[in-house]
């Protein structure tokens, strides 16, 4: 868990990126006059989403609280926008160190024999998400393109959300929002971001905390008004006068219970069929990554409620997956049991599916670190990410990305490519990741 007090430096000045990325280089010269950069700690986390979908942290940001958590790499994962990509990029040049570039966004299972399923969506039938991870820097003009209208219609599905969240609240004898003034500008919607649920219940208990404070008043409100159930641990931290994660606190209870009652299911606009998205995806030089959520039974991390998703039909997702076009699959080691990924593991083999962390972070109270990288269960999730690192600097820089079909080693198998891009990406120079052709042409791999 992060305390705000660890990332003290961590709040860079600027609205715009241009301007955090100079108050980041000043950072950076007060750090190294001052002390000591932090150890690397031999850990990768690179699913950690910025303020262009919705987080604590800009992209340079990101980069930074990488650095002084001691990661090795990090990784920008945003929901239908890679408009913070760029920044993330120019960040890791300044700081020197590796980056890989993706998004997640929904897509639909219709026509597909997913069709009908609950699958990894604890929203909705028949609507999986997916991660697109290493996206070719030349690409991301095109990528936009295409999330474009997506981020369009999920904004005009907010709005209506507000609206209907609103009568609830009224209901209650609560405020209302404002989806201009209190949702919309709190998001990067302006800079090409997207606008999310939690953006909603982010400017929800801000109206909150305002009218009521911290403590008894405010939960009150939470049991008699809204009728939520407010656990032992949640009251702790409601009334905590010096909780820092205050809002995101009171997010979270929002989120488990009050999201169905204005909940919309997304459009068609929204979400496009599967088989298509991950054609585009994979045409473009990116990895179309399916992430594994996994039953909850008893919850490894003790925050999730029990419900049931993939795990009574594992085998045939696992057989459709390569025909709709996945080549990966993302999981969380600290959110699943080992007999859960025990069984995901095996099946990513027989399938010959590239095997992805996938530990998303979007909350003050979340840490950077994944630790259970460190266990031998899960080792192989670092070579994978730095295999990964390589794929996108590679594609981005004229060599060839791990599933090229031009390719010189399309003929090994994807654990020997995995094996030898991993080699590559542990020397890449991310102040000069162009260099990295330099490195390839040094192991003998590919000849211009």
């Amino acid at each position: 868990m992060n305390s705000i007090g660890e990332f003290a430096e961590l709040r860079l000045e600027g609205k715009d990126a241009s301007t955090r990325l100079n108050s980041l280089r000043k950072k950076l010269e007060t750090r190294r006059a001052t002390g000591p950069i932090p150890e690397r700690r031999g850990e990768v986390s690179i699913h950690i989403h910025t303020c262009y979908s919705f987080s604590p942290y800009s992209p340079a940001e990101v980069v930074y609280g990488a650095l002084l958590t001691g990661l090795d790499a990090v990784g920008i994962i945003d929901h239908e926008t890679i408009s913070g990509c760029r920044e993330m990029q120019d960040a890791a040049r300044l700081i020197g160190l590796p980056i890989t570039c993706g998004c997640e966004l929904r897509v639909s299972a219709t026509g597909t024999r997913l069709e009908g399923r609950r699958i990894n969506n604890p929203d909705s039938l028949n609507i999986l998400y997916m991660v697109c991870h290493g996206i070719p820097r030349w690409n991301l003009p095109k990528f936009n393109a295409f999330l474009r209208p997506i981020r369009r219609a999920r904004a005009a599905r907010m709005e209506r959300q507000v609206a209907i969240l609103n009568e609830v609240l009224m209901n209650a004898g609560l405020m209302q929002l404002d989806y201009t003034a209190d949702v919309e500008s709190i998001s990067m919607n302006h800079q090409g971001g997207s606008i999310t649920e939690r953006h909603i219940l982010y400017a929800l208990a801000r109206k909150m905390v305002a009218r009521f404070g911290r403590g008894a008043p405010l939960i009150s409100a939470l049991k008699l008004s809204l009728g939520l159930n407010v656990s032992t641990l949640a009251e702790e931290r409601l009334s905590d006068g010096e909780n820092e994660h205050l809002l995101y606190d009171l997010l979270g209870v929002f989120k488990s219970v009050l999201v169905p009652s204005f909940y919309q299911e997304p459009s068609s606009e929204e979400c496009l069929p599967v088989r298509r998205v991950c054609e585009l995806v994979n045409d473009l030089g990116a990895i179309a990554c399916y992430p594994y959520l996994g039953d909850v039974g008893e919850s490894p991390t003790g925050d999730k409620k029990t419900e049931s998703f993939e795990d009574s039909w594992l085998d045939e997702l696992f057989e459709e997956l390569p025909r709709l076009g996945f080549r990966a699959l993302t999981y969380m080691p600290p959110r699943n049991s080992i007999a859960q990924l025990g069984r995901v593991r095996e099946l990513c083999r027989e399938k010959n599916l590239m095997e992805i962390s996938g530990v998303d972070v979007n909350s003050s109270r979340q840490s950077f670190r994944c630790s259970e990288l460190h266990q031998q269960d899960f080792r192989h999730l670092n070579d994978s990410a730095w295999a990964l690192i390589a794929h996108e600097y590679l594609s981005s820089y004229g060599g060839f990305g791990l599933f090229d079909l031009k390719s010189p080693l399309k003929t090994m198998t994807l654990k020997e490519r995995i094996k030898i891009y991993a080699g590559i990406g542990r020397r890449i120079d991310a102040r000069r990741p162009e260099r990295i052709v330099d490195i390839v042409r040094e192991e003998g791999l590919w000849i211009d």
